[in-house]
């Protein structure tokens, strides 16, 4: 009779399904990182345009600047003769060499 009471137990305990819970961190994980992924490409496109807007500025300031170190150079250029070159010419093309490298990098 143990041994009955012993083979009943077991079949019970096989016919009973194990406890399925459902695994919600795989569907409501995966849409949840899918969220994520959506809202951080979108900041990063904002980033993105916020710096090229920034760096647009950046180069406008840059190249009015530049129009106004070339206008100067010419004045001084105008007022000089063949023999001599004043200092104030090779400080502008100086500045204006540095400008112009820092608006072709930008």
């Amino acid at each position: 009779m143990l041994i009955f009471v012993l083979c009943g137990c077991r079949a019970e305990a096989q016919d009973v399904p194990p406890a399925q819970v459902p695994d919600a961190s795989v569907s409501g994980g995966q849409r949840q990182r899918e969220t994520e992924d959506q809202w951080i490409i979108q900041q990063r496109r904002e980033m993105a345009k916020k710096a090229n807007a920034q760096r647009q500025q950046d180069i406008k300031k840059d190249t009015d600047q530049l129009l106004d170190l070339a206008t100067e150079l010419k004045e001084y250029v105008d007022k000089t003769n063949e023999n001599i070159i004043s200092l104030d010419v090779i400080k502008k093309a100086e500045q204006i060499e540095k400008l112009a490298h820092a608006v072709k990098e930008k």
